[in-house]
């Protein structure tokens, strides 16, 4: 018998040996291309100023098929526990972790591209069950973006920032939680965004380290410190974008490599963690290449190389300039992020900042990058939006970070 489409069933991980053997045969096979002509010894950006070093790439791709143990990371998503329902036709895969704790809060958090719910698998228990008593608590839910992991691919177009934010609002509600907090980052941030713009009768308030402001803001008025966040932003863009305007305009032809070649999967997105990363050189000072592989990793085995690249299709600059959120919002800026959106254009689009927070390390993947700081901070945010909205409980308010405000 068919399921309804509101029905929300257990889920479990597991490829097949034979597709975890074509990959260690395709690693095996791999056809790499002659050294960068740009050279250095580690440490060093400039080793990378053509992108990933032939070296590194192929001691990750030796690893990965001699080392790394995919059935670890299967086993951790079970743990936490997998779930998938289908919402306006489309199969929505999501983790959900619900707290022992009576007074916890629900909490959706949303992952971005390069990024997978991988980027949520160390932080979930520490966010659902504190050890310290007087911590904030939450039942955590982090979907798979359509497109991404074991969430469906859309057959059509359509599946941008806004309709991925009402399906967000509608599988919370089918969880039993009409009422919740968001987090996101990179377009997690963005749909963050768009779900408190869009939905406060159901979004109590946002935690995001990604902080869009409305476009065309003056530089009149910034800071010495905050003119240069918006020039490096604005340099981002315009010369280190260059994989952004192919997903968005090319995504099909991407796809193909991305889907294809292992190896060139790791290299497109190895890229994006050593270059936003908080790091001298390599991506790995911060980092694991386990929890780095467990996310490409889940890239491979899903074949969503092209469909995830399709969110730039659907959605690149299409955040409506006119969306401004009245819900509590807390802001992390990571000082090695790539968008770093100063105060006063932030205040521009969310009108009630309850804590903005500058941590002094940490780069666009926090949560691998700096686990116990990343649940910290979001927990403090979250504490403080949870006041500002009258919703924390007595004693449920940790002390504030260096440099919040």
């Amino acid at each position: 018998m068919n399921r309804p489409t509101s029905d929300v069933h257990e889920f479990q991980a597991h490829a097949s040996d034979a597709d975890l053997e074509d990959l260690r045969a395709r690693l095996a096979a791999a056809r790499l291309p002659e050294p960068e002509t740009v050279r250095g010894a580690p440490p060093g950006p400039g080793r990378w100023a053509q992108g990933v070093p032939l070296a590194d790439l192929a001691d990750v791709v030796d690893y990965w098929r001699t080392g790394y143990d995919w059935r670890a990371f299967e086993a951790r998503l079970d743990r936490i526990g997998q779930f998938r329902t289908t919402i306006d036709g489309l199969g929505i895969h999501f983790l959900h972790r619900r707290s022992p704790r009576a007074d916890a809060t629900p909490l959706l958090m949303t992952h971005g591209w390069p990024g997978s719910v991988a980027e949520f698998a160390d932080v979930v228990d520490a966010l659902a069950d504190p050890e310290d008593a007087a911590a904030p608590a939450f039942h955590v839910v982090a979907p798979s973006l359509p497109g991404f992991g074991y969430s469906d691919k859309p057959a059509t177009t359509g599946w941008g920032i806004e309709k991925i934010a009402a399906a967000w609002v509608e599988l919370m509600e089918r969880l039993g939680y009409s009422r919740f907090l968001a987090h996101g980052g990179d377009w997690g941030g963005v749909i963050t965004t768009v779900l408190g713009g869009r939905f406060p009768a159901h979004v109590l308030g946002i935690h995001t380290t990604t902080a869009e402001a409305p476009p065309g803001l003056p530089l009149d008025g910034l800071t010495a410190a905050e003119r240069a966040w918006a020039e490096r932003t604005r340099d981002f863009w315009r010369n280190r974008a260059a994989y952004a305007k192919q997903q968005a305009a090319r995504p099909q032809t991407i796809g193909y490599s991305l889907v294809d070649s292992p190896a060139g999967l790791l290299a497109w997105i190895l890229d994006k963690f050593a270059e936003w990363s908080d790091t001298d050189d390599s991506p790995f000072e911060t980092i694991s290449r386990d929890r780095i592989l467990d996310d490409v990793t889940l890239y491979w085995l899903t074949r969503t190389g092209a469909s995830a690249a399709r969110i730039y299709y659907e959605s690149h600059s299409s955040l409506d300039p006119e969306l401004r959120v009245d819900v509590p919002a807390a802001v992390t800026v990571y000082p090695r992020d790539i968008e770093l959106c100063p105060r006063p254009w932030a205040q521009e689009r969310f009108r009630q900042i309850v804590r903005w927070n500058v941590p002094e390390t940490g780069g666009h993947f926090p949560s691998l990058e700096v686990p116990e700081y990343f649940v910290r901070d979001l927990r403090e945010g979250l504490a403080a939006v949870l006041l500002s909205a009258g919703r924390l409980p007595a004693g449920r308010s940790p002390a504030p970070s260096a440099r919040a405000s």
